[in-house]
């Protein structure tokens, strides 16, 4: 609003001025007075473009990320996003024999960047761009490794994209094979053990190695939360008291599900 009140301004100082300069030259020949016209009209939209250009090569203020991030536009496609991941975790605890134990979710709005004139990110393109990334923490029964990703298998085969793993997935089969004791590393001799299922663009599976002894590979802590400050930063673990080591303590490992990032709210300069 303040930058289109200053180009207002501005363009009707250049229109008096211009229009000052026709009337003290309306006495010159024709010839003169039509150059003179052209410069009259061309003066203020050279301005205009000039003042349009700089308003939007403009970096997003901080004042107005806060103001686009808490827009009701954004917060109901926040809520909507929110929602979706939650129940996506929701039916991995109901249906498979995982048990949820821990979500981390962080919630990030950013401004975009002044104009790009050599290297093109994009980031300039957009006045706001808001990303929610989550992940949910499981115990499972280590001694019951097979059956419970077989189980994974079969409740992907019931409800389709909240799971979308199932037994049409070659190498998830052979890895169910593998902790049955059935076959030999599922990717190859000498691969070693799996730490996951993976398929790209959707849900990613990982869990605690339970063959390797003191060199498994374990699934990490969650990374500290940053900054608390909503509506442009969010960062919630839930519960707060629980680790993915006090998890592992109690059922003996741990299986973590990342979801896709989402871009849930972007708004174009």
């Amino acid at each position: 609003m303040t930058t289109t009140l200053w180009i207002v301004i501005l363009l009707l100082a250049a229109l008096l001025v211009s229009a000052t300069s026709t009337w003290t030259g309306s006495r010159v020949p024709r010839h003169r007075h039509r150059s003179r016209l052209r410069r009259v009209i061309c003066l203020p939209l050279t301005i205009i473009v000039v003042l349009v250009l700089a308003a939007c090569g403009r970096a997003t203020s901080a004042k107005t990320v806060h103001r686009l991030a808490g827009s009701p536009e954004a917060v109901k496609a926040r809520q909507e996003a929110e929602l979706a991941t939650r129940n996506t975790i929701a039916v991995w605890d109901s249906d498979t024999p995982l048990t949820l134990g821990l979500v981390v979710l962080e919630d990030v709005c950013v401004g975009g960047k002044a104009k790009e004139w050599f290297f093109h990110t994009g980031d300039d393109q957009y006045k706001i761009r808001c990303i929610m990334s989550v992940t949910a923490y499981f115990g499972a029964d280590p001694q019951s490794m097979a059956d419970t990703i077989d189980g994974i298998l079969t409740a992907g085969d019931r409800t389709g994209p909240p799971i979308p793993f199932n037994h049409d997935f070659q190498y998830a089969r052979t890895v169910v094979e593998y902790y049955r004791g059935k076959t030999g590393d599922p990717q190859g001799p000498g691969t070693g053990e799996p730490t996951g299922l993976f398929s790209a663009g959707t849900i990613e599976v990982s869990w605690d190695q339970i063959r390797g002894g003191q060199t498994s590979q374990l699934i990490e802590e969650p990374r500290p939360c940053p900054p608390h400050d909503p509506p442009e930063r969010r960062c919630l673990n839930e519960p707060t008291s629980t680790s993915v080591s006090e998890l592992r303590r109690t059922y003996g490992m741990v299986f973590r599900i990342t979801l896709p990032v989402k871009e849930y709210f972007t708004l174009r300069k």
